[in-house]
């Protein structure tokens, strides 16, 4: 069956549909077997009904699937469903959270042009910025997140986007990005957001004035830790850009991650919900703690931004990082001596997971570009999955206890 879907559409029915609707039911297209669940198309190509009708796919005259490197129903179920959450004209599936901040600036900048960053985004994400895009003529400046004039007084005639984490990984920092949007409307940039911590359930970044959203579909949307993806969402002329680079270099997500995520954006409300209870409670009860220096999380109104949080956020995340007394080899023997929570730098997932981001996820950050960002030698990130509270209070007692010792 040759689809005639195009960019952006979604079933009418579901025009004015709820946000646990649309994660259910957008996008879906039926085959002619009539399935009720998603289908899972594994296949790399299409077969056309004639040499010309191939032709006409191939040139985009017809709307038709032509190569699943960057056209394949089941991918394209996805991107319409992150669509419709995000209140976006148009997303774009790629194969990792990585791949999606790479084929963003690849499709939307060029040599010569210039992009601030803020100083608090994960780590990879600044060797990206630094080690690549830089070396292909594109001049990165960075800035402190939430101070919106050194974003202004920072910018430069050639300025063509902002990038920004809110909330940021690990600390939890936050942007105005109302403010932003509108700083980087006066100076003719884009803004885009990357909503990894929050996912649609929690924050809407396009709502609130970005031009782009991103995700690290590898997290949240999937929220069982079992496949690797990235999507980007924004306005039809933008992301048509970011399907070409992807048509050409080849980024591609696979269709089985694609389903599994679909399959994860199911329950995505629900299981938001339930990380960011009982990170909140966690989290006050890490703050009382001696042992514990400080923690951060937006849920705390000790958290200088508790309040912008609460305003543009409709809860505060599932990240609890926090710093212990004695550095990193405190931080060490606490980590060690968890025995339910999973040592993992990844996050998102059901099961609840530790690891101290100075020597792993920004470990090939120089020493004085974490103490800029804050990534200190004490600090430990807590990403709260499913489990009893009462079990992960216990286990981080462990921690706490061996860290004292």
């Amino acid at each position: 069956m040759i689809s005639d879907w195009e960019p952006g559409r979604l079933d009418s029915d579901l025009q004015d549909a709820g946000f646990d609707t649309l994660a259910v039911r957008a996008g879906q297209q039926r085959s002619p077997e009539a399935e009720h669940g998603e289908a899972l198309f594994l296949t790399s190509s299409y077969v056309f009904r004639s040499a010309s009708d191939a032709a006409a796919c191939f040139s985009g005259e017809r709307v038709g699937n032509v190569y699943s490197r960057y056209m394949n129903p089941t991918v394209r179920t996805f991107e319409q469903r992150i669509a419709a959450l995000e209140n976006a004209e148009q997303a774009v599936a790629t194969a990792s959270g990585m791949a999606a901040i790479l084929a963003t600036v690849m499709s939307l900048c060029s040599a010569g042009d210039h992009i601030l960053v803020s100083r608090s985004v994960f780590g990879a994400t600044v060797s990206l910025f630094d080690k690549y895009f830089q070396r292909f003529g594109v001049e990165v400046d960075y800035v402190t997140l939430a101070d919106l004039d050194a974003w202004r007084a920072a910018c430069k005639p050639n300025t063509r986007l902002f990038f920004v984490e809110s909330p940021s990984n690990p600390l939890a920092e936050l942007v105005d990005i109302r403010g932003l949007a509108a700083v980087a409307k006066e100076q003719g940039a884009l803004l885009a957001v990357d909503n990894c911590f929050c996912t649609p359930a929690l924050q809407k970044p396009l709502d609130l004035g970005a031009d782009i959203v991103i995700h690290s579909a590898t997290k949240y949307i999937d929220g069982q830790g079992r496949c690797l993806g990235g999507v980007v969402a924004g306005r039809k002329e933008h992301m048509q850009e970011v399907v070409g680079f992807l048509r050409t270099a080849g980024p591609t997500l696979s269709p089985f991650n694609a389903w599994v995520f679909l399959k994860g954006l199911e329950t995505l409300r629900l299981r938001m919900q339930a990380h960011c209870a009982a990170a909140l409670e966690l989290a006050r009860w890490l703050e009382q703690q001696p042992q514990v220096e400080r923690v951060y999380y937006a849920g705390l109104p000790s958290h200088p931004q508790h309040e912008l949080a609460k305003a543009q956020q409709s809860a505060f995340g599932a990240v609890v990082s926090f710093e212990v007394r004695g550095g990193r080899e405190a931080a060490w023997r606490f980590i060690d001596a968890t025995r339910l929570i999973s040592i993992t730098a990844n996050l998102g997932d059901a099961k609840s997971t530790i690891t101290h981001p100075a020597s792993t996820t920004h470990g090939r950050l120089s020493a004085e570009t974490r103490e800029a960002a804050g990534i200190r030698e004490g600090l430990i990130r807590l990403a709260v999955g499913l489990e009893e509270v009462a079990d992960l209070r216990t286990d981080l007692q462990r921690g706490l206890d061996a860290a004292g010792s």
